[in-house]
């Protein structure tokens, strides 16, 4: 079958979900796992830091807002590198970064060192969530791209479980500073990646690689048959063509705050601002808020990992409405669960601290909140161009986690005034103006090519 005349889309969006597709996202999802546990597990180790260096609860909550201080820098810049010079290396140097500086943060001796360290940190996962979400939408087809990167997501929750178990057991054993040694070993998974991981071919297209692209695509080609026991694939089909040709380094940035995308990034924008304010002012605190209510730290862990596993089912949820309802009506409806569940959550921690009550008002909000995200991993990437998807998808994470860098910050300046019940009708409050805002300038990517959704607004 001769295949040159046809775009890489074409070929890509006529091939059969295969074994070979799933064996992309599980290296993909694992690299999001490791990733996430790094950025859970100062959850569970705050109330040990806070402790161990005497800090008041706003210098603690500087603590924890340090690694997304280092996430705004490196949702930045990873998507202008990403849109500039490929998905993959960009993808690889993240996870390199991010391994290295949690061995860092395991020889801190000050909080200051330790600081420093969880921003570098923070930079190696701001640049890789983001890529991630961005190849996987490329190298999946659009009848289950949804579902796939919702499921991706959910390595989030549990990575975040990961490493609840993960300190409940060591924390005692060898203290937080061995915890984050332990999580720099993952690193090496950089190496799957590099073999097994290819260039996304939308992106070679777009940057006038057409040779490159086109090897690749027959390697995917090649793969797929092979997993299908050598049948013949189906014919490609062309779609809507949109393919920019590479500009200047900004000229993604520029995109995406064209009247084309405005409106689009307008929304998505304070989509993430006030969506990850109102979550990492929460869970960010989940375990120490606990241990200030009265809980011994290990009980503090295993309520808060026990609360936790309530996003697994959400996420599942979430990966399988985003395809049936699709993505602005579950995006809507998870954030106003989620509110109304934080809502509940902190008044029950308020009275008394009902055990029962607490963990199943916490269950309910981490099963809404972590839908949540499923969906913001699916949507963002959906609605922007391959010459500025990247770029598009970093800086929504970017404006996040300017939202989670203040979470935690808000959270130990109001709890001292309000307490905790205070802090939770702060965080439903955040969550009811994201899904108003999605309601009101939300637009619908379900079962559409990236080619067409681009195509649609060009239209319009």
């Amino acid at each position: 079958m001769d295949t040159g005349n046809f775009s890489a889309a074409d070929r890509l969006e006529r091939l059969p979900v295969s074994s070979y597709h799933r064996i992309i996202f599980i290296i993909i999802a694992l690299a999001f796992f490791f990733d996430s546990m790094d950025l859970a597990m100062m959850t569970f180790l705050l109330g040990s830091i806070k402790a161990e260096f005497g800090l008041s609860s706003a210098e603690a909550g500087l603590l924890a807002s340090s690694s997304f201080f280092g996430m705004v820098l490196g949702a930045s810049l990873s998507g202008l590198l990403a849109d500039r010079f490929g998905r993959k290396p960009v993808f690889q140097w993240s996870i390199v970064l991010w391994g290295l500086a949690s061995y860092l943060c395991s020889t801190a001796q000050t909080v200051e060192s330790l600081t420093l360290f969880r921003i570098l940190l923070g930079i190696g996962m701001g640049m890789e969530f983001p890529i991630a979400q961005s190849m996987l939408s490329e190298l999946i087809p659009a009848q289950r791209r949804g579902r796939y990167i919702a499921l991706m997501d959910g390595f989030w929750p549990l990575g975040f479980v990961a490493a609840g178990v993960l300190s409940y057991f060591l924390l005692p054993l060898i203290g937080w500073r061995d915890i984050f040694l332990v999580l720099a070993v993952p690193a090496v998974f950089v190496l799957a990646i590099r073999f097994f991981i290819p260039e996304s071919p939308r992106w070679l297209e777009q940057a006038g690689k057409h040779d490159a692209a086109d090897k690749v695509l027959r390697g995917i080609e090649a793969r797929v048959k092979a997993s299908l026991g050598g049948a013949a694939l189906p014919e490609p089909v062309r779609l809507p063509r949109s393919v920019t040709p590479p500009g200047h380094f900004l000229s993604a940035l520029k995109q995406i705050w064209s009247p084309l995308y405005r409106q689009r990034t307008t929304m998505i924008w304070s989509l993430w601002f006030f969506a990850l304010l109102g979550f990492y002012g929460l869970t960010s605190w989940l375990s120490a808020l606990l241990q200030q209510s009265g809980f011994a730290v290990t009980q503090s862990v295993y309520y808060t990992v026990l609360i936790s596993l309530g996003g697994i089912p959400g996420f599942l949820m979430a990966a399988w409405l985003v395809e049936r309802w699709g993505r602005k009506p579950v995006c809507i409806v998870t954030l106003l669960g989620g509110g109304v569940m934080a809502f509940l959550y902190g008044q029950s921690a308020v009275f008394g601290g009902n055990v029962a009550l607490l963990i199943g008002t916490g269950l309910l909000m981490q099963f809404f909140l972590f839908g949540m995200w499923a969906v913001l991993y699916t949507y963002t990437p959906e609605l922007y161009p391959t010459s500025a998807r990247a770029t598009g998808s970093g800086f929504a994470s970017a404006i996040g986690r300017v939202g989670s860098l203040l979470g935690p910050l808000v959270t130990g300046l109001v709890f001292p005034i309000t307490g905790q019940g205070g802090v939770f009708a702060l965080g439903a409050l955040c969550f009811a103006i994201a899904a108003g805002v999605v309601w009101l300038f939300g637009m619908e990517t379900r079962g559409k090519t990236l080619e067409e959704l681009t195509e649609t607004e060009m239209l319009s």
